[in-house]
């Protein structure tokens, strides 16, 4: 085998290995990552993962930044298909909600169940996590503003607070699913930050009415 090619074999098999721990996580949290039981996942040697990672918390760190990707290209690429404004702001809850109910995560959030576990443990994996939290609300608030920007959302409407509750709503799907009617938590998110959208924007007919 080429160099090239054992290389990118090395990439697949340190992506097979993120893709199990961001989705064992999502149940588990970090914590309860095993390296031998992903290793036996993945049909990887314990050498072999090594390899790949030298300790535990890098192998979390990483799972962090694999988190982020997943979600950036589940969840912030077909919103950003939609028309820029506050089609575009809606795609994106939508968006969120569609990711937690084609259940991609058994646990339903990566970011959910971890964020619990680290919120009080300061650390390298603390600050990524916090980091990728902060950027995923960066980013509403800054889709809130062009809407409101490109007359979509009426003046009056305060970025951080609309941005807020839309995060929050789609957040409540996870808590809800999980012991409640997951079904029902789809429409209730979907309907509130619909509803919240249509009242505040100057032409509700962008917007879907149920």
């Amino acid at each position: 085998m080429t160099q090239d090619g054992r290389r990118l074999r090395g990439l697949r098999s340190r992506e097979a290995i993120l893709e199990q721990a961001v989705g064992l996580a999502s149940v588990e949290g970090l914590d309860g990552l095993s390296l031998g039981r992903l290793a036996t996942a993945t049909g990887t040697s314990k050498s072999g993962f090594f390899a790949h990672w030298r300790d535990k918390e890098q192998l979390q760190l990483d799972a962090v930044d694999w988190a982020a990707r997943q979600w950036a290209e589940r969840v912030v690429a077909p919103a950003m298909r939609a028309p820029a404004g506050v089609r575009r702001l809606f795609a994106l809850h939508e968006a969120r909600l569609t990711f937690y109910g084609e259940g991609v995560l058994p646990g339903g959030c990566f970011f959910f169940t971890v964020q619990a576990e680290f919120d009080d443990r300061p650390g390298a994996v603390r600050d990524r996590l916090a980091r990728a939290m902060r950027e995923w609300q960066e980013f509403i608030r800054r889709l809130v503003a062009q809407a409101i920007a490109a007359g979509e959302l009426a003046e009056s409407a305060d970025v951080a607070q609309l941005a807020y509750e839309i995060d929050a709503l789609g957040e409540m799907v996870i808590i809800h699913s999980r012991l409640h009617d997951g079904a029902a938590s789809l429409v209730h998110a979907r309907r509130a930050v619909l509803q919240r959208l249509r009242a505040l924007c100057p032409d509700p007919t962008l917007l879907p009415e149920d």
